[in-house]
């Protein structure tokens, strides 16, 4: 059995107000081609075909002419499960006259779900909830944490699987140990949407949506396929790709990447202001986030450099730490308590760290608003 893996499309996205709609038409073309020359038997999406629940109307558009492509064209089955991004509810809209034409989307959980089955294998899609939706559909009072809504899922699945077939799981969901980038919406806070990889092992092979980067998630069987696009600074360095699977009569999958090519990469640059405007650095019209490494600030930057690049999403200075080494650390929000947020914010907008009176002075002010004395 051979089959493609992909997630994570993200349609109708924009990137600092910039759309992506043809961009992510271009890679779709690759799909098809992708599904037509390695002669897959299906294709499998797990998750996130949408960026928001309430899509755009271009961005439906550009999915029906491609599943149409896909399953009309081809002739080749199409599996689909909701993510946390989608709507179950749109997504899931005349699955079962869409199955026997060859589109099986799984929206909504199903309590007592069945296998599209193809060959010798068995899909078992298993799509996106959170524990109080889970609750409710499957009719389990003691769901409060996506290991315990997945594990539920999986012993439903195990129930109706067919003898004598390979266990294929389509699922969308955080692996602890996974590497996120910051174009992921977090699934809950405090650790509770985190899963274990452990859950996926006694599978024949883990088809899994959510995390950005293509990569294994604790067993050489269980794998993200990626987003489609680079969809945020931190996956500047990502190879985008779908996963050809093969998936034989026994023993264990094999897995290829199949790279995509952007219609424009996605880069980070860094320099400074005058260097970058003689001397473009790769391919002018990519989109950029570009960090100056100037002392003081340049006036009309922004205006300036998109005579040289059309395409920039970003202007930042770099603080003058990193500009002395060459090396600037990445910052990450959300692993930041208020106190570190502050400081960052400080950096990157004075080009120098706080002192110590300005960092008391804050610890003062925000230590009276969260007592109540002050308002914010």
């Amino acid at each position: 059995m051979r089959f493609l893996h992909t997630s994570d499309w993200h349609l109708g996205k924009t990137l600092c107000n910039a759309s992506l709609l043809d961009d992510q038409a271009h890679v779709l073309d690759q799909v098809v081609a992708m599904v037509r020359d390695t002669r897959a038997e299906a294709l499998v999406i797990a998750g996130d075909l949408y960026d928001r629940a309430v899509p755009p109307k271009e961005a439906v558009a550009l999915l029906d002419e491609t599943l149409d492509r896909l399953v009309r064209g081809c002739g080749v089955p199409v599996l689909i499960i909701a993510g946390n991004h989608d709507s179950p509810e749109r997504l899931g809209f005349a699955s079962g006259f869409l199955g026997s034409q060859g589109l099986h989307m799984a929206g909504s959980l199903d309590p007592d779900p069945e296998p599209v089955v193809i060959g010798n294998v068995a899909f078992h899609l298993l799509p996106y909830a959170d524990p109080a939706m889970a609750r409710y559909a499957l009719g389990e009072d003691g769901l409060r944490t996506h290991q315990e809504v997945l594990a539920a899922q999986l012993g439903r699945a195990r129930r109706r699987h067919p003898a004598r077939h390979r266990f294929v799981a389509v699922a969308h969901a955080f692996v602890a140990g996974g590497l996120a980038s910051d174009s992921e919406l977090g699934l809950s806070v405090g650790g509770t949407g985190e899963v274990d990889a452990a859950l996926f092992k006694p599978c024949d092979y883990a088809a899994l949506g959510h995390l950005h980067r293509p990569q294994e998630a604790g067993h050489p069987h269980v794998r993200y396929a990626g987003s489609l696009l680079k969809y945020s600074a931190s996956e500047a360095g990502h190879v985008k790709a779908l996963t050809l699977v093969e998936l034989p009569a026994k023993g264990p999958a094999r897995t290829e990447p199949l790279p995509l090519t952007p219609r424009r990469d996605l880069r980070r640059l860094r320099g400074h202001f005058e260097d970058l405007m003689k001397d473009p650095n790769g391919p002018s019209d990519d989109y950029l986030f570009l960090e100056l490494l100037d002392d003081g600030p340049v006036l009309d930057a922004m205006a300036r450099l998109r005579q040289i690049y059309p395409n920039i999403l970003g202007i930042q200075p770099a603080a003058a730490a990193a500009a002395a080494d060459g090396d600037i650390e990445e910052i990450r929000p959300r692993d930041l308590d208020p106190d570190q947020l502050f400081r960052s914010f400080f950096q990157e907008v004075q080009g120098r760290p706080m002192d110590q009176e300005e960092a008391a002075l804050f610890l003062e002010v925000s230590g009276r608003i969260l007592e109540g004395e002050v308002q914010p």
